[in-house]
């Protein structure tokens, strides 16, 4: 029987493209109904697109699938966006108001869009999250009611190069693909695998992937810093393929042998480990590249990642997720570099989830930020139900519905984070901040004009005063001239 109800999400991962459509309960467990993949290693690079039609192929190929798997039309699409260029860079917005001015929700909107219009050389915002605001001397999260003359907002916009956020919506124009919305990965993943108690006491979540290792620092319940470094797996297997032997050798050896953290007494100078039938290395030579490149990562997301002001402040530890965080010993590794003993494996999300996936059922975290992307749906995707009289391909990948199908946009919480903006909200966006300039605009040229017309009158009956008086003291000292001049 087709489906009638369901979410479907699409993450542009490194080594792969994964769409995943399933339904979500009142109590928030999800049902995952089909998983598809397609490689992305010949169009994406580091979660990038860079061919822009083999990713719009595999895209197509993904939607045919899970329409095949649900037997019905799907008409949109949850967006996952990560990869490399993806950074936060801290901004401030100031407003100086009247004196005594009780500040509102219009004020504070204000100082979103001002910051939102901050203009980055060659990259574009996809999310600010609000730090706090400045009130006087005092720091508010919510300085809404609070009588101030000035009040300043702190925020952390979330940045990426402009060309991938062009080709990521291109590759799903091209491919007919219609987006409900487009959602930060690392958040999406961060509100899927974090417990409130580690977002509030502070943790730093380091999801270890392919070709990348994403890091986001939280304290307080706010993201504080995020970063995607270009470091993954895939250069530690590219590290053990040096010594002689084909990557896929080398992926297989990483998986079966490799340690994150050997201690010095545990180190076997004799010991070999076998490629094939007829080679072997030595173990101390691959635990060493290993454990090198390892290391490296690690000081890349401890000592250039992480702000030094929250090195302390990390009450919930550190939350390790990704295909990197199956490595035997990797906890070991990152307490030897971090001096943090609070460390935790999220093998899989906080929700409840059942499904028949082999993939989704390991618990290695690989597909933590699929079903992120999935729990973050609220919009039903399905569309019409395929009749199986008919070609089921016949549609050329397109999310094909009427457009009644197609569920508008919920509105988002002031403050909510996470959502990045399609090209089209984008525009709808700027339209209304241009209309809001005019109107303003128009109002203080209608109280100038106002302002002059109430003034005119007043000006003249006080010119007509002023003449008055001084015709009156002209003709006074007309008549005591006169008087003195009979006297």
């Amino acid at each position: 029987m087709a489906a009638k109800e369901f979410i479907v999400a699409i993450e542009l991962g490194s080594s792969k493209i994964t769409g995943i459509a399933g339904k979500k309960s009142m109590d928030g467990s999800i049902q995952v109904l089909a998983v598809v993949r397609e490689d992305a290693t010949p169009c994406i690079r580091k979660g990038v697109v860079y061919n822009i039609d083999k990713t719009s192929a595999c895209l197509t190929s993904i939607i045919k699938k899970l329409k095949t798997l649900l037997k019905s039309e799907i008409s949109q699409v949850y967006v996952g966006v990560g990869g490399q260029s993806i950074r936060s860079i801290r901004n401030s917005s100031v407003k100086t108001l009247p004196e005594d001015t009780i500040i509102s929700q219009d004020m504070i909107n204000e100082l979103m869009d001002n910051n939102r219009s901050t203009m980055y050389p060659d990259l574009e915002i996809l999310d600010a999250a609000t730090q706090e605001y400045k009130v006087g001397t005092q720091y508010q999260v919510d300085p809404v009611g609070i009588q101030s003359d000035k009040i300043e907002g702190n925020f952390l916009n979330i940045v990426c190069r402009k060309a991938f956020y062009r080709n990521l919506n291109k590759c799903f124009e091209k491919a007919n693909i219609s987006i409900a919305e487009m959602y930060l990965a690392p958040i999406a993943l961060a509100h899927s695998v974090l417990t409130e108690a580690e977002k509030r006491g502070g943790c730093l979540l380091v999801d270890l992937g392919a070709d990348t290792t994403t890091v986001s620092v939280y304290f307080k319940n706010i993201l504080r810093h995020l970063a995607v470094i270009p470091l993954g797996g895939n250069n530690i297997t590219k590290d053990i393929a040096s010594l002689q032997m084909e990557e896929n050798e080398a992926e297989e050896m990483k998986i079966k042998y490799a340690t994150a953290y050997t201690e010095t007494t545990e180190i076997d100078t004799e010991k070999t480990l076998p490629i094939d039938a007829e080679r072997s290395v030595s173990a101390q030579a691959f635990n060493e590249l290993v454990e090198a490149r390892v290391n490296e990562i690690i000081q890349n997301v401890w000592f250039g990642q992480v702000p030094p002001e929250y090195n302390d402040k990390l009450l919930g530890g550190i939350i390790l997720t990704g295909g990197g965080s199956k490595m035997k010993d990797i906890k070991k590794a990152f307490t030897a570099i971090t001096g943090i003993q609070k460390i935790r494996i999220a093998g899989t999300v906080s929700q409840k989830v059942s499904s028949t996936d082999k993939d989704i059922n390991a618990h290695d975290g690989m597909m933590n930020t699929a079903l992120g992307l999935l729990a973050k749906g609220d919009m039903n995707c399905a569309g019409s139900t395929i009749n199986p009289s008919t070609d089921l391909f016949d549609t050329d990948g397109r999310t094909s519905s009427t457009s009644a199908d197609i569920q508008t946009a919920r509105i988002r919480k002031p403050g909510e984070t996470g959502y990045v903006e399609t090209p089209a909200e984008k525009q709808r966006r700027e339209e209304e901040r241009r209309r809001r300039e005019e109107e303003e605009r128009r109002r203080r040229e209608e109280e100038a004009a106002q302002y002059d017309q109430d003034d005119t009158p007043k000006g003249g009956w006080l010119s007509r005063s002023l003449s008055k008086l001084q015709d009156f003291g002209r003709k006074l000292i007309s008549e005591e001239n006169e008087d003195d001049n009979n006297r």
